[in-house]
This record gives structure tokens, sequence and C-alpha cells, in this order.
């Protein structure tokens, strides 16, 4: 019974969210009524999201990033071809961690709270996407995220640097930005990069904490 009452109340426990950031940065088919609509198509996606939602709670990071979003694939799924939502493979849900920790610790009290856009991918997906060969998100180290609030770029970038700068080393942390206020984090190595994914282009070049 208690099995039972778990999986009917998952979509509920995993859908808690930060207010949502521009409706333009998500990608068509990964909205939470795209993600509800998925979790209902079979009982191995509610019990996939529910293991690894308990696996975030005894971490104490199950909330730091709405599960939900953190089953989004790519934004380019649709031309991919490929799934919209995914629950990565067990053996790589502990390489998340120390991920969302860096967002918990650094990130959020940075800029506030954030919409994760992209997290795992297979590599597959990886490859349509033109994600780079040895890419974070296929071994679910990365995601891609936008603030929730409305902050200027210059202001995401000079809080993002500064976080970076201060405790990026010790998280093992890398950090990217693209166009907008879309950027990157991961915790598969510590360094910095720009919109062209070159390190010499990091707007975070020249900057300290």
């Amino acid at each position: 019974m208690l099995r039972k009452i778990g999986l009917a109340a998952v979509a509920a426990a995993v859908a808690m969210t930060a207010a949502p950031a521009a409706a333009q940065s998500v990608a068509p088919g990964q909205s939470k009524a795209d993600y509800h609509a998925w979790l209902a198509q079979s009982p191995e996606n509610r019990e996939a999201v529910l293991a690894f939602r308990t696996f975030l709670a005894e971490r104490e990071l199950a909330d730091v990033v709405p599960t939900w979003q953190l089953v989004r694939t790519s934004s380019a799924w649709k031309q991919c071809n490929a799934g919209r939502f995914e629950v990565a493979p067990v053996d790589q849900w502990s390489n998340i961690v120390q991920t969302l920790r860096f967002v918990k610790e650094e990130v959020r009290p940075a800029i506030g709270d954030v919409e994760a856009l992209s997290v795992f991918r297979n590599e597959k997906l990886n490859g349509c996407s033109r994600g780079a060969r040895q890419s974070a998100h296929r071994m679910f180290f990365a995601m891609d995220l936008v603030p929730a609030s409305d902050i200027s770029r210059s202001e995401l970038i000079r809080s993002l640097c500064a976080a970076h700068a201060r405790s990026g080393r010790a998280f093992n942390a890398g950090l990217g930005f693209y166009s907008a206020s879309r950027f990157h984090v991961d915790t598969s190595g510590y360094r910095k990069w720009g919109t062209d994914g070159r390190g010499a282009s990091s707007p975070c070049n020249g900057r300290t904490a």
C-alpha cells in the first residue's frame, strides 16, 4: 500500500518548482505539463523518478532544482527524434551530486533560483545536439541553466564569475556561458569558457571574487 501511495504521489512530489524562467528558454514539449504526460505513460517512468528523488532527498539535494527539470534531456530533442525526458542511469546518479551542491552553495546564493533546461543526454542525443564528444552531460555531471529571476546578462556574468573564482576549484567546477541568460555548470573539471566554447573567450577572464 505504501508503495502504491508513493507512486501515486510522485508527480506532486517531484513537480515542486521555483518561479519559471522566460518561457522562450524552454523547448517545446518540455514543459511541466509535458513532463506529467511522460510520467503517466508508464509505471517505469514513475518508479525511476521516485527512486531518483529519494536518492537526492537522502543527500539533502531534492529541492535544489525541481526533480522534474533534472530529467529534461536536450532542447534539441525533437530535431534529434529523441526522448524529451529521461532519468539518467542509476550508476551515474552520484555524478550530479557535487554539481547540485555547487548550485546550492554557490550559484543560488549568487543569482537566486534557477531552472534546468538540459541535463542528462545519452550518447546518441548528445552527438545530435552538437555536444562535445566528451560532454559532461553524457555522464550526468552537467546542467544547462537559466535564472528564474529577471537578471541582466552583465549581472549574471559578474555574480557567477565571482562564485566560480571563489569556489570553483574546490568543487572542480566548470562554468560556461551561452547567449542571453543560459549558462552551463558541471563538476567534471575546473575550467571556464565563453559562447564559442573556448577558455580564452570566457567573460570571467580577469575577474576575481
